[in-house]
């Protein structure tokens, strides 16, 4: 099994890097995706996080309000502290039970946004950042998503910087471009990433 982190900021193109590795074949686990699962109705997470921030971090059809808890958290270190103590533990026991599912030769891509931040990369064998310009990220964060340059700005600068990522990675994909750029760097990774899994399963690589 070759386990592969991949991380980016905000409005890099993470997300779409991740689809198209899934495409290609790789077992992906999702971070995000998972620590939403773990905060469902009806979860011990929802009710943990209920008890430590109270009701008002509740919507009326009984789901968690992630933009109030985002802005509870959002520059106050305890209270940060004690949601990750929450949901983290939850998010790590799940992705496991996803590793430990996949099949043994599996490539598996772990997409971990706050990969740099948390000092993760050495859980994985190799370390993938998307990367694109501050510009090209608040373009996209406001055009796409629809947030203003000041609130995408803050949510640039309270991650990583793109220096700091960059140094952890064994690969960088540039997506400053075009999809069609995307696809094409998408697909050198993938190539790469299969002969090396090949490689320490002692195997030949196949070509596609």
């Amino acid at each position: 099994m070759l386990r592969v982190g991949l991380t980016g900021g905000i409005g890099s193109g993470k997300s779409e890097v991740s689809r198209r590795l899934a495409a290609h074949g790789a077992v992906v686990i999702d971070a995000d995706k998972i620590a939403r699962e773990v905060v469902e109705p009806g979860t011990p997470g929802l009710a943990a996080v209920t008890a430590e921030f109270g009701a008002q971090v509740l919507l009326p059809d009984g789901r968690l309000d992630r933009e109030k808890v985002a802005a509870i958290v959002f520059g106050d270190a305890d209270r940060l502290k004690a949601l990750n103590a929450i949901v983290h533990p939850l998010v790590g026991e799940r992705m496991q039970e996803l590793m430990d599912a996949a099949p043994e030769d599996a490539i598996v891509v772990y997409d971990v946004p706050l990969l740099t931040e948390n000092d993760l990369a050495g859980f994985y064998d190799v370390v993938v950042v998307v990367d694109a310009p501050v510009r090209t990220q608040l373009d996209r964060l406001t055009t796409v998503r629809g947030m203003t340059e000041e609130a995408a700005r803050a949510r640039i600068g309270a991650q990583a910087t793109r220096e700091a990522r960059r140094a952890v990675a064994d690969h960088v994909i540039d997506n400053s471009g075009s999809l069609d750029d995307l696809k094409a760097r998408v697909d050198e990774l993938w190539e790469e990433l299969t002969r090396r899994a090949a490689a320490e399963r002692g195997q030949p690589h196949q070509e596609a």
